[in-house]
């Protein structure tokens, strides 16, 4: 049997390399796609504030047509 290489173990025919320990597990691609899905939904159904913006105020309606002039 040939000698393994520093960070890797013989497994069967081949080697594999050793599991590295992780202090904190990284979020998966379905994770971070699913609370940007989570945050679309949140923001079509209740809004980011957008309510609470100023609005301005009701303007007088004009007659559509214009009044005839004076001479």
């Amino acid at each position: 049997m040939s000698k393994v290489p520093d960070g890797f173990h013989h497994v069967r025919a081949h080697n594999r390399r050793n599991p590295k320990p992780r202090s904190a597990k990284r979020m998966s691609g379905w994770m971070i796609a699913g609370l940007l899905a989570g945050a679309w939904l949140w923001g079509q159904v209740f809004g980011f504030g957008e309510s609470a913006a100023t609005t301005p105020p009701p303007v007088d309606p004009q007659p559509a047509a214009s009044a005839p002039a004076a001479r």
